[in-house]
C-alpha cells in the first residue's frame, strides 16, 4: 500500500523560501500523478501542483506560478514542492496526494481525483 510521509514546512517571513518533502513508500508503479494541496480554515483545499509520476509534465496553479515548483526523485520516491517569495497568503496547510486515476489536464489538481494522501504539514508566512 502506498503511504506519503511528509516533511518540511514551518514559519518564515515574506519573501522567504521553505522547501516541502514527501517521502513515498509502497508500490507506485501505478500511481499516474502526484500533486500538493493545501488548505485553510477559510478556503476548501486547492490544487497547488501536480507532476506525472512516469514522465514530465507538470502543472502550476495560477496563484503559485513562478515562486513554486515541483519535482520529485524517482530514485529515492520523493515529492518536492520548493517555495520562494513566500506571500502572507500561502500560509495554509500543505498536503502531499498521489493517484492511480488518470485525469485529463484540467483535473489534474482536483482534490477529489488523488486517493492516497500525507498527514499534511503547516506553512505559516508572516508579514
Amino acid at each position: 500500500q502506498v503511504q506519503l510521509v511528509q516533511s518540511g514546512g514551518g514559519s518564515v517571513q515574506a519573501g522567504g523560501s521553505l522547501r516541502l518533502s514527501c517521502a513515498i513508500s509502497g508500490d507506485i508503479s501505478n500511481t499516474y500523478i502526484m500533486g500538493w494541496f493545501r488548505q485553510t480554515p477559510e478556503r476548501e483545499r486547492e490544487g497547488v501542483a501536480a507532476i506525472y509520476t512516469h514522465g514530465t509534465g507538470t502543472y502550476v496553479a495560477d496563484s503559485v506560478k513562478g515562486r513554486f515548483t515541483i519535482s520529485r526523485d524517482n530514485v529515492n520516491n520523493t515529492l518536492y514542492l520548493e517555495m520562494v517569495g513566500l506571500k502572507p497568503e500561502d500560509t495554509a496547510m500543505y498536503y502531499c496526494a498521489t493517484t492511480e486515476r488518470r485525469p485529463s489536464s484540467l483535473g489534474t489538481m482536483l482534490p477529489y481525483i488523488y486517493n492516497r494522501w500525507g498527514q499534511g504539514t503547516s506553512v505559516t508566512v508572516s508579514s
